[in-house]
């Protein structure tokens, strides 16, 4: 422990030692003015001495009431007669104190009171003492504004610290909404797509055991491309503890295609409108897009038929993008509408999902991007 934080932790200590070295040297200067024979005013000149300095020992915790104390046994008995100039060194401390833990309005008061019994001395010696007497208050005052910058620091450092750590915080919380959200696409997408391929080759395993064979390759290579999307995640979830992951790039606007094939492939009769072009909006935007779509086309093969059909059209204006995803099955539930109103949220983005008139399910979606370049 360094004598710094030492005194910081046993402050009364520290006073007790001021007092005593106040005491000490006091009492130094006290011998070479007294003779060998000790008179009634040397006694009194010694107790103040070991008397005076002792409430210097409070001079943190009251520093007022201490200097009122100080400044009465020390000019009491200099206007009895007893004159013992040392022991100005202990209302000087009393003075200091004072000035250096409470405002500077109680200071210069008090800084008045000591100096006023002078008045009537020798002129060199009130201008000393009063010299004395401002520059140990402006050191007080020195050193308690000094204080207050420095607490100020600490206190905005800590505020920083702490405004740090919860931005710190949402960011993860934000960053395990995002990869919750993508694991849910991921999952529930691709097993839909291998549970549809699955059932189609074990429908014609029998008579068909070739055909069978190729649909489960395609169940396979979904599987495989599955695995793939997880361990990208997977990769973004380690990569937060400082190691180097090879990040495979996020699915966009380029890969509907393959996305709409995949399904076909599982048995849902799709087909893809695109109108208008889009923009320079950014791999955010086209992720949101693409996981809109793949989101709903889960749906239909989930809930809407082994004979079911789709329509997905994608509608591009300089603003943004329009999605409608179209079934013609039974059953749809619109599963994943908060999934998807999520994905539209950061784009000012509306999603709306109901039956469609007769049999079917309607998916309609509007985001709104800005140009990135």
């Amino acid at each position: 422990m360094n004598p710094r934080e030492a005194a910081r932790r046993h402050p009364y200590a520290v006073d007790a030692g001021i007092a005593a070295l106040a005491a000490l040297a006091c009492a130094v200067i006290l011998t070479g003015r007294t003779g060998a024979t000790v008179t009634a005013t040397d006694l009194l000149d010694w107790i103040m001495v070991f008397v005076l300095p002792i409430p210097l020992i409070w001079r943190r915790r009251a520093p007022i009431p201490v200097f009122a104390l100080v400044s009465a046994l020390f000019w009491v008995p200099q206007a009895l007669g007893v004159q013992n100039p040392a022991a100005l060194l202990v209302p000087l401390l009393a003075l200091h104190a004072l000035a250096r833990h409470r405002p500077a309005r109680y200071a210069w008061p008090a800084a008045i009171v000591t100096v006023l019994p002078g008045f009537g001395q020798p002129w060199v010696s009130l201008a000393a003492v009063g010299a004395l007497i401002v520059a140990t208050t402006l050191t007080g005052i020195s050193q308690r504004t000094r204080a207050a910058y420095l607490a100020g620091l600490e206190d905005r450092a800590r505020r920083l610290e702490i405004e740090r750590d919860q931005r710190a915080r949402l960011a993860v919380a934000e960053e395990r909404g995002r990869i919750a959200r993508e694991m849910h696409d991921v999952v529930a997408h691709h097993i839909a797509v291998m549970v549809a391929l699955s059932e189609g080759a074990a429908a014609v395993a029998a008579g068909s055991p070739e055909r069978a064979a190729g649909v489960m390759g395609q169940a396979a290579a979904t599987g495989r491309e599955a695995l793939g999307e997880m361990r990208r995640l997977v990769g973004v979830l380690r990569s937060s503890s400082g190691r180097t992951v090879d990040r495979a790039p996020q699915p966009g606007l380029d890969d509907v295609d393959a996305l709409v094939e995949r399904v076909r492939a599982a048995g849902i009769r799709v087909t893809l409108v695109r109108s208008g072009a889009p923009g320079q909006w950014g791999p955010g935007a086209g992720l949101a897009v693409y996981r809109i779509v793949q989101e709903s086309l889960t749906n239909t093969l989930k809930h809407a038929g082994p004979e079911a059909s789709a329509e997905v059209t994608l509608r591009y204006h300089p603003a943004g993008v329009e999605i409608t995803v179209l079934d013609d099955g039974a059953g749809s539930a619109g599963n994943g509408l908060t999934g998807m109103r999520e994905r539209a949220a950061p784009y000012d983005g509306t999603v709306e999902a109901g039956p469609r008139p007769g049999v079917g399910w309607r998916v309609h979606a509007a985001l709104r991007f800005q140009a990135t370049g």
